[in-house]
């Protein structure tokens, strides 16, 4: 692989913490991963082959790597999110939330700001607050804003020449920037000022600056003003004790992660508890790639779910006082650490082992589980646990995502044929189905006797040798109808062109157990195993195949040694009186003149001097 041309590189990356990139030919970043420390982790990918379809994708696609020494771990926490979230590297696991949670966007770019609900954070100079969950706590703070500081929600350009002010100033919501006699920019501005303060959650700050103007226009005789300020004072310090008073842990402020991790993605469910009650559920969830195997270093692939769940999630959030995992990460103090200074408060990291938190969290991964189900769809949701299944038990490299399997159809060794038929991600694939029939001795003399291996070894041999060829697609398991010697004969064939490296393995009829070459005892399998009952929908659907083609070739054989004897009957003409009398009897009862209206009078006869003469 490519990536074992920067052995030498690698060796001299530093021992500290930071971050590494692995780019692709053109240059793109294709991974992005953090290490406590860089050449470790960089090196372990050296021995990663075979983990999982996922990293051999990323290893055969790797031309350089590029490294970010940082001070700690935290640091390389952040960064790592930082530059996953800008580049989105097609290797990393992205999560998507089910829905977008929105934020306000004052418009402070422009020169009288208005108070929107964004959807999107973007680049610019307008300050973003939030994202607000639930989401109807965004419509509130923005009503809020405009009762309590007038800030405009109209989307005209402001010159401040309006002859008059709109409804919204009569009803007090608006303290009318629109008319420069009413209220002046620098007037504007300090409601813009309270306004931020308001979302930033800088409540104290707030109260004082309120309490202060409240004084203002009261000693100077405003005495409306100086009550329309009391009233947003009282209101602003409410909302400070309710706010405090929710933040408190003993009232259960935290949030439970659910995860459920399968070969077609993960689900997570996020349960969010303020005030010791549930105010909103998050479902994040990956797209289908392999999750079977976790990123080379690190020990289990639902901690690294988990931890990119935890970067990503809180982003954009502000974390509580508790998150409770369903199991523990890699760098927790680390992530602590991290989430710890983004809250402004400390942050706790907890696997809850028994009671009342412990349920919630089993709560959340019954919920995650469901979510996989219903997202990747249930069926094949079944059918990638089955192939996880098989992967393990077979000693697989690879979950089996092409299955190809045969079966040989005969009877006393006439007419010897087989049939191919081809599973991807546990459907059939019924297009690329095929049909041989078999050219060695026996297959059309029953004198020979039947040689069921024989067969099994050239249509074996002609199938792959033809794939060959064609430079594929190889399947990732090769699955006989039969025991031990069907399968060696198969594995003779695949020697013969090259190709022993394919794993094969039978499915006995009776008995329904899998053999392997090399394993002398059989698989015995759960009676309702998802594993066993897709290999035996396999088999059945390859033997269905098979008994399909091996009756139409009988019928064909007893055509041609009927109708094709006849002087004059040739292909055209048999097909015409097999469509006009549906099979060789009724072509046998049909008058002459209801043949010779088919094929004409000349061979009409034939075909009745032909049957008189053979009866």
């Amino acid at each position: 692989m490519p990536i074992h041309d920067l052995k030498e590189q690698i060796a001299r990356l530093p021992e500290q913490p930071g971050v590494y990139l692995w780019r692709n030919a053109a240059g793109e970043t294709i991974y992005v991963g953090k290490a406590r420390a860089l050449r470790d982790r960089v090196r372990s990918y050296l021995a990663a082959a075979g983990m999982s379809p996922r990293h051999d994708a990323l290893l055969d696609e790797i031309a350089s790597v590029e490294v970010i020494v940082t001070d700690s771990v935290m640091e390389a926490l952040a960064l790592e999110n930082n530059l996953i979230k800008q580049r989105s590297p097609k290797y990393n696991i992205l999560l998507r939330d089910d829905k977008n949670y929105p934020f306000l966007q004052l418009t402070t770019s422009e020169s009288f700001p208005r108070l929107l609900v964004a959807r999107h954070v973007e680049n610019g100079a307008d300050f973003y607050a939030g994202p607000f969950l639930p989401a109807r706590i965004a419509r509130r703070s923005m009503s809020l804003a405009h009762k309590l500081f007038g800030i405009r929600s109209c989307n005209e350009v402001i010159t401040g020449e309006r002859g008059r002010p709109c409804l919204e100033y009569d009803i007090k919501r608006c303290i009318a920037p629109c008319v420069r006699e009413i209220c002046t920019e620098e007037q504007y501005g300090v409601a813009v000022a309270s306004t931020r303060l308001l979302l930033e959650g800088r409540n104290d700050e707030l109260i004082d600056t309120l309490r202060e103007r409240m004084t203002d226009a009261a000693g100077a005789e405003r005495f409306e003003e100086a009550a329309q300020l009391r009233d947003a004072l009282r209101t602003v310090q409410i909302l400070r004790d309710r706010q405090q008073k929710v933040a408190t842990a003993q009232l259960g402020d935290r949030d439970v992660f659910g995860l459920k991790v399968g070969p077609s993605g993960s689900a997570i469910q996020v349960f969010a508890m303020r005030g010791g009650r549930v105010v909103e559920r998050v479902e994040l969830a990956t797209g289908p790639f392999d999750c079977a195997q976790g990123t080379p270093g690190m020990a289990d692939p639902d901690a690294e779910v988990l931890e990119a769940a935890l970067q990503q999630f809180y982003e954009l959030r502000v974390p509580p006082s508790e998150i409770h995992l369903p199991t523990g990460i890699e760098d927790t103090e680390d992530v602590e650490a991290w989430l710890s200074a983004k809250a402004g408060r400390k942050v706790r990291i907890v696997v809850p082992q028994r009671g009342d938190k412990k349920a919630l969290v089993e709560l959340a991964t019954r919920n995650a589980e469901l979510s996989y189900r219903t997202r990747f769809n249930e069926i094949t949701a079944a059918h990638f646990d089955a192939l996880e299944t098989l992967r393990s038990v077979l000693g697989l490299a690879a979950i089996p995502r092409r299955i190809e399997c045969f079966d040989i159809s005969t009877i006393q060794g006439s007419e010897t044929v087989a049939s191919m038929v081809v599973c991807e991600d546990g459907r059939m694939k019924k297009s690329e189905y095929r049909t041989f029939r078999i050219r060695s001795a026996g297959s059309r003399q029953p004198a020979a006797g039947s040689d069921d291996f024989a067969a099994m070894r050239e249509v074996v041999g002609r199938r792959y040798r033809t794939i060959m060829e064609d430079g594929g697609p190889f399947p990732d398991l090769v699955l006989i109808d039969g025991g031990k010697g069907q399968l060696s004969a198969a594995y003779e064939a695949l020697e013969h062109i090259g190709l022993a490296n394919l794993v094969a393995a039978g499915i006995a009829k009776k008995e329904e157990v899998i053999v392997l070459r090399d394993r002398p005892e059989p698989i015995v399998f759960a009676e309702h195993d998802p594993a066993l009952l897709l290999m035996q929908r396999i088999r059945d659907e390859a033997h269905r195949f098979a008994v399909t083609f091996h009756r139409k070739a009988r019928s064909m054989r007893d055509l041609r040694s009927e109708l094709d004897a006849v002087p004059g009957i040739g292909p055209r003409r048999r097909r015409a009186l097999l469509t006009a009398f549906g099979s060789l009897a009724g072509v046998r009862r049909a008058t002459r003149e209801e043949l010779a209206s088919v094929v004409g009078a000349k061979a009409a006869a034939a075909v009745i001097d032909y049957f008189a003469r053979t009866v």
